[in-house]
């Protein structure tokens, strides 16, 4: 099958459009190679380019931006599945496969070489029908008939009413011993395409649940590869390599070892085993333990695609919350880009840099996202403005009576995020009595909680940040050398939105987008003069600045546009860069505000304190006037 586009929303909703050539142009004109008729889109809205099997989707400029999962995007490498919102518009993006993943195994399963003298061999649809047959011709029904039928009616009543793989095949070795006098029952299922098993559980009639299963693997891998179920009671222990202490261990009389088989393939096999010397398995047995197992394999293999799918949800959820973290395709954003795919595989502890509002607790959380660690706790903590004695309660737990009010014994946060991430902001606040307890984590990954003597031991990766120069601290004697050292050993500096200005409008439509969704409000995202304003402003609280001016301007717009008048007032003071002209009234407001502030400073005599007095406004908000309206060159002459 071709790539291809499906249009799930907008005017061409139910049409598919395969993705054939080397360019393909998106766009309102007639000429466009796929014409999307609305107003909203722009003549020549985006390009779709083909090198080889690699698609890659460009913006041409556009005025409302193309979004790819809910990402505003310049030029991105299109993957199967991504969602493409170009307007009002939505395209489902097909590359004509989807990766899958085998299943982890949780269980081990250790091999034993059997040598069978007779054996019996019935594949499993024979089985079926003969057990139909025999049911349907039973005369009067015997006691083991009856606990037969009793043990398929619980199969056919309770398995298909689990919904969880493990659970499932739990309760299936707990009806196939019920069903049967064999010792041990084992489940094994083969991974997806391949012909190893990547799950394996095992129930013993006496110690319960097991987490190895010592059986013979040949003939749990033949029954798999030819769907031909196996008896023998007439079993012999080889004594080959890696029999080594079998002798000690309970001797097989028998084996019974059928397939699972669901829709047409064996995903399985169920093996068991008999200890006793009076037990022996028969034909009866086969049958009805062929007939669970061909009620439970459609069950468990739903059981299985159904977590395989839930499990690719969470995985494309947590990549999509991740690029809506990370938006930005400037070189400075790049690199940090690079940065996080280079270091967060490995385990070694990291600083990041950077100003406040840059995101530094997004690339700490990016970086726990992408590494062997994601599945465990990614644990924040800012250490800035507080005591410390409250620090160390909270970085360490604490003991109960270790201090006035500790009523109960407490889990620090170390403890907390134990085999996951530790995410420190502020770090250059801490004290050096908690920077030498931070150091011995660090070195030995021990610690002792307040109050407490006993040491715990605890598995983190640490990432710390500031947005301090730590090395001047260092100089000063207020931070540790030797824990700068520990915690600087792979370090990233983020750079402030002012220098990565082409990001802004990227990430003004994102937070556009966002807010509009969660305000139930339809936008289609920045006027021009909204742009401009936007990119000439200097932007000291960085992102979460732009964040804020966006979220307000969502709440109190009124058109489906973002307009200048929407953002606050210290971006309309802020001279324009070289994108083009400011608006006449907006231009008359800021040229009043400058007549207003210099006259005022005039009669003041140059005091800001007496100016400020005069306007009726505090006198920083008069430092911030003159600061964007960038007055004090005038004032100087």
């Amino acid at each position: 099958m071709n790539p291809a586009l499906v249009a799930i929303a907008g005017p061409l909703t139910g049409t598919t459009f395969e993705l054939t050539e080397a360019e393909v142009s998106i766009g309102r004109h007639p000429s466009s190679r796929l014409c999307i008729p609305s107003t909203w889109v722009s003549r020549r809205h985006c390009l779709i380019t083909r090198r080889k099997e690699q698609l890659t989707i460009s913006d041409l400029d556009s005025s409302h931006g193309t979004f790819v999962n809910g990402v505003p995007v310049k030029k991105r490498v299109l993957k199967h599945g991504d969602r493409i919102a170009i307007s009002d518009s939505l395209f489902l993006f097909v590359a004509g496969g989807a990766e899958t993943s085998p299943d982890a195994s949780p269980a081990r399963l250790e091999e034993r070489q059997l040598i069978a003298k007779t054996a019996s061999r019935l594949r499993w649809k024979e089985a079926l029908s003969l057990q139909s047959e025999k049911l349907l011709a039973a005369l009067p029904a015997s006691a083991r008939l009856a606990r037969d039928l009793s043990s398929l009616f619980k199969a056919s009543t309770t398995l298909a009413s689990l919904r969880d793989a493990w659970a499932l095949q739990q309760r299936l070795l707990e009806l196939v011993l019920e069903a049967v006098p064999a010792d041990l029952a084992v489940s094994l299922l083969l991974g997806e395409g391949t012909e190893e098993f990547a799950t394996v559980l095992a129930l013993d009639r006496r110690s319960g649940i097991k987490e190895t299963a010592r059986i013979s693997r040949a003939i749990a891998i033949q029954v798999a590869r030819e769907g031909t179920a196996i008896l023998s009671n007439d079993l012999a222990e080889s004594g080959g390599p890696g029999e080594a202490g079998s002798a000690a261990g309970p001797k097989v009389r028998a084996v019974l070892c059928v397939p699972l088989a669901a829709l047409e393939q064996v995903i399985g096999v169920l093996y068991l085993e008999a200890r006793d010397p009076t037990v022996s398995f028969d034909s009866d047995h086969l049958q009805v333990v062929t007939a669970i197992a061909g009620i439970a394999a459609a069950p468990l293999e739903t059981a299985r695609r159904l977590e395989r799918l839930e499990g690719e949800t969470r995985r494309l959820q947590t990549e999509l919350n991740l690029g809506e973290s990370m938006v930005g395709d400037s070189p400075p954003m790049r690199e940090v880009q690079q940065f996080i795919a280079k270091v967060a595989p490995t385990d070694a502890t990291i600083l990041v840099r950077g100003e406040t509002g840059t995101g530094k607790e997004l690339v700490a959380r990016a970086i726990h996202v992408r590494s062997p660690r994601a599945a465990k706790p990614f644990v924040v903590f800012s250490c800035a403005a507080l005591s410390e004695t409250l620090l160390e309660s909270e970085l360490f737990g604490h003991e109960r009576g270790a201090f006035t009010g500790a009523l109960a014994q407490r889990k620090g946060r170390f403890e907390l995020a134990d085999g996951g991430t530790v995410f420190l902001d502020e770090i250059a606040e801490i004290s050096p009595a908690i920077q030498a307890k931070l150091l011995r984590v660090l070195q030995d990954h021990q610690f002792e909680r307040v109050g407490g003597s006993l040491p715990l031991k605890v598995d983190i990766r640490l990432i710390a940040a500031t947005n301090r120069d730590l090395e001047t601290a260092v100089r000063a004697g207020t931070f540790r050398e030797d824990l700068y050292y520990r915690i600087n050993v792979v370090s990233v500096r983020l750079p402030p939105l002012r220098e990565r200005r082409e990001d802004i409008p990227l990430l003004a439509n994102h937070f556009v987008a966002r807010y509009g969704a969660r305000f139930k409000r339809r936008l289609m995202g920045l006027s021009p003069e909204a742009r401009e304003c936007l990119m000439g402003h200097d932007w000291p609280g960085n992102i979460r600045e732009l964040e804020n001016a966006i979220e307000r301007a969502v709440v109190l717009g009124a058109d489906d546009l973002i307009r200048p008048e929407d953002l606050p007032e210290s971006l309309l003071e802020a001279d324009l860069p070289k994108a083009g002209p400011r608006a006449p009234y907006h231009e008359a407001i800021r040229e009043a505000k400058k007549r207003v502030a210099l006259n005022a400073l005039k009669q003041a005599g140059g005091s800001y304190t007496r100016a400020a007095k005069l306007l009726g406004v505090h006198a920083n908000h008069l430092h911030r006037l003159i600061r964007n309206l960038q007055l004090k060159t005038t004032l100087k002459k």
